[in-house]
């Protein structure tokens, strides 16, 4: 972390409409004349002038024009900063530059990033690099990954402080989710999609462990199908963030040295509801998630309306067991809609738990519970809407 830049923190893309909605939280919350040092950055110095016009933010508050496709230009920006959040993507088509110019300058990089095989990537090439500069790179910093890594999390916390062994199998049952998919998550997919046309690529977009190199866990559930869940009653669907999620949670295990174990089992699915109607809800996401990436949808850029992000939220239950018998269960709700208002409020917390309260931590590629953990669980719930219930703990054996 670089702690002599000019900025302690630079949105870019914010003239993108969730770059917009980043710029916009922290503007509201921490204004323009207070102890945070930031700016906004963008390819166009004309658009960012009526962002920062639009969200109330002085004329002279500070712009950068960056591009992706300007090596220099990038290189000025990270310099710049002591945190880049980028929501600029897919990052598979624009993000390699910027991850490798913070990578090399020590500057902290924040994203919104769910395409494993572009992480995978981007973890071989600079891991080690990040490591001897000290930048902090953190990938999935919104409604994938924070709120299932955190779950589970929360969950094995909770079994160590009731003197239980690691939970060995943590399921995660989507209960709600209100709001639209996001255009940039839309634009991500159909961009995998089709990367997937090369075999290796496909291979790890099949491998649950393509995030812990070197390391490779059990057989993980088959989620891809619709299946009766017996402990709740309901029928589930395969949730489509779980491909990112899944491997996100597995490699904040790796990079706490197997905490949950290295036998660690992840399951997640999205419930659909019991009887004949559950059933045919779930067979109904297989064929439509089948059909996504060709499907009509917003395009990077658009979004909801503040009434619509206004009116969405989130719940998830995660459950645990213990060797012994032992089970655990806590919730995570969300109070705007997943893709955008709130998803724009956690890589905004995120960012500044990482450069206030996570000081200590070194260079490298993380998640962000390996990295900031408890702390910013706690910040999210003071600062972005999010809630962590524990709801039941049954003793083992």
């Amino acid at each position: 972390m670089r702690d002599s830049a000019e900025h302690d923190l630079v949105v870019y893309g914010a003239t993108g409409f969730t770059g917009k909605l980043v710029a916009e939280h922290l503007a509201a919350r921490y204004g323009a004349e207070g102890t945070l040092r930031w700016a906004i950055a963008g390819r166009s110095r004309e658009k960012l002038t009526g962002v920062r016009k639009s969200i109330g933010l002085p004329d002279d508050f500070p712009l950068i024009v960056a591009d992706a496709d300007d090596a220099s230009s990038l290189n000025r920006l990270v310099r710049a900063t002591r945190v880049c959040i980028s929501t600029v993507g897919p990052y598979q088509l624009y993000g390699s530059a910027l991850v490798a110019a913070c990578a090399a300058a020590g500057t902290d990089y924040i994203d919104l990033c769910g395409e494993p095989a572009w992480m995978h990537r981007m973890i071989i090439a600079h891991e080690g690099v990040a490591r001897s500069t000290g930048a902090r790179i953190v990938f999935s910093c919104g409604f994938d990954s924070i709120p299932f890594e955190l779950g589970v999390l929360t969950l094995q916390r909770a079994a160590e402080a009731a003197g239980e062994a690691p939970l060995k199998l943590v399921k995660a049952r989507v209960l709600k989710v209100r709001g639209s998919l996001s255009g940039g998550t839309l634009a991500s997919l159909r961009a995998s999609v089709g990367a997937a046309a090369d075999p290796a690529v496909r291979t790890l977009l099949n491998d649950p462990f393509s995030l812990t190199p070197g390391f490779r866990g059990p057989e993980q559930p088959d989620a891809t199908a619709p299946q009766f869940d017996a402990t709740l009653g309901v029928w589930l669907a395969p949730f489509l963030m779980a491909t990112i999620n899944t491997r996100n949670v597995h490699r904040s295990n790796y990079l706490q040295d197997c905490r949950y174990g290295a036998d660690f089992i992840y399951e997640e699915m999205m419930v659909t509801g019991p009887g004949p109607q559950g059933e045919a809800a779930a067979k109904a996401i297989v064929a439509a998630n089948a059909g996504l990436a060709k499907a009509e949808g917003p395009k990077p850029g658009e979004g909801p309306s503040l009434q619509e992000r206004e009116a969405g939220s989130y719940e998830i239950l995660f459950m645990g067991s213990t060797p012994s018998a032992a089970t655990f269960e806590t919730k995570v709700t969300g109070d705007r809609d997943p893709g955008y208002g709130s998803t724009s409020k956690m890589i905004a917390e995120t960012a500044l738990c990482l450069l206030s309260d996570a000081k200590e931590v070194r260079g490298g590629v993380w998640t962000p519970g390996a990295a900031m953990g408890e702390r910013l669980t706690a910040r999210l719930v003071r600062r972005a809407g999010l809630t962590f219930t524990p709801n039941t703990h049954t003793a083992g054996k």
